[in-house]
C-alpha cells in the first residue's frame, strides 16, 4: 500500500509539472542595459499598454505616485555616481517612481526596490533624489509604456519615458572624463601590486619558473603597504619550492600574525601547518 501511495505521489507531482499552463504577460518584462561614456545603466520594468484606455488622469491618476510601468518595482542602476539636477546621485540601484502631472513629472529615485507597485508605506528617508521634469506631448500615440535611454554623449544621456501623447526626459551627467583620466593614470603608473601578485600565483600554480614567480611576488609586496596574510602566504610557498625553507618558515610567521589579526581561521591553520612541515 505504501509503494502504490507513492507511486501515486510521484505521478501526480510529474502531471503538476508538466501541466502548467504558460501564457503571454498583459504587461511584459524588458531590460535594458546601455553604457553611457564609461557608465553602465541597466532599467528592467513591465510594460503595460492601453488598449484603448485613456491613460494619465484616469488609469494613471494625476497627483499621485506611480509605480512607472507594471508589477513589481522599475528598477534602474548606475555603476558610477550620476548627477541630476545639479544633485549627486549615489552608484546603485534605485526603484524609479514618478508623480505625473500634466505640465510636469516629479520623478524619484527610491533606494528599497523591494516592493510589489507602490510601497505600503512611503518612507522619505528612502528617497536619494527627487526632481521635476518637463511634460512633452508627442504627436502620436504611443501605445506600450516605454522608457529608452537616448541622446547619449560622452558625458551625458536622457532617461525617457513615453506613453499615450506623454514624453518625459530626464538628463543624467555621468563621470567619463573622471574615469577616464584614472584609467589613463592607472595605465601609465605600470602595474599594481594586485597584478604582480596574480603574476606571481600564476606561475606558480602553473609549474612556471619560480625564480619569476618569487620576483613578482616580491615586487608585490614592495607595492604594498599593508603586506596581505595571502601576499605573504603566497610568498612562502615559492620559497619553499625554491628549497629555501628557512625563508619560508619566517614569511610563513609573518602571514601566520598577519592572519590571526585579520581573523581569517583557514590561513592560520594552513601556516601553522606549513611551518612544522617546513621546520622538520
Amino acid at each position: 500500500m505504501k509503494k502504490i501511495l507513492i507511486a501515486l505521489a510521484i505521478i501526480i507531482t510529474q502531471f503538476t509539472i508538466e501541466a502548467q499552463i504558460k501564457t503571454p504577460q498583459s504587461s511584459p518584462k524588458s531590460t535594458i542595459d546601455q553604457v553611457v561614456g564609461l557608465t553602465d545603466v541597466e532599467i528592467v520594468y513591465s510594460r503595460p499598454s492601453a488598449r484603448g484606455r485613456a491613460v494619465f488622469g484616469n488609469l494613471v491618476p494625476f497627483g499621485e505616485l506611480w509605480r512607472t510601468g507594471a508589477n513589481e518595482n522599475t528598477t534602474i542602476s548606475f555603476s558610477d555616481d550620476v548627477i541630476i539636477d545639479g544633485k549627486t546621485l549615489k552608484k546603485g540601484k534605485y526603484a524609479l517612481y514618478t508623480i505625473p502631472n500634466i505640465q510636469s513629472w516629479e520623478v524619484i529615485f527610491y533606494t528599497a526596490t523591494d516592493n510589489w507597485g507602490t510601497p505600503k508605506e512611503f518612507n522619505e528617508a528612502n528617497v536619494a533624489l527627487r526632481t521635476v521634469v518637463k511634460e512633452e506631448s508627442t504627436p502620436k500615440a504611443v501605445e506600450t509604456f516605454t522608457i529608452g535611454i537616448n541622446g547619449l554623449d560622452t558625458n551625458f544621456a536622457f532617461l525617457e519615458m513615453y506613453w499615450e501623447n506623454s514624453r518625459v526626459a530626464l538628463k543624467f551627467e555621468v563621470p567619463s572624463q573622471k574615469n577616464a583620466i584614472a584609467s589613463i593614470e592607472k595605465v601609465l603608473a605600470g602595474p599594481a601590486a594586485t597584478d604582480y601578485f596574480s603574476a606571481a600565483q600564476f606561475y606558480y600554480q602553473s609549474n612556471g619558473d619560480i625564480n619569476t614567480a618569487r620576483t613578482y611576488i616580491d615586487k608585490a609586496l614592495e607595492l604594498s603597504a599593508e603586506k596581505p596574510f595571502y601576499f605573504l602566504r603566497q610568498r612562502s610557498l615559492i620559497q619553499a619550492k625554491q628549497g629555501d625553507k628557512k625563508g619560508a618558515v619566517e614569511t610563513a610567521k609573518l602571514s601566520l600574525k598577519a592572519a590571526e589579526v585579520a581573523g581569517n581561521k583557514d590561513y592560520v591553520k594552513m601556516n601553522k601547518e606549513s611551518i612544522s612541515e617546513w621546520s622538520k
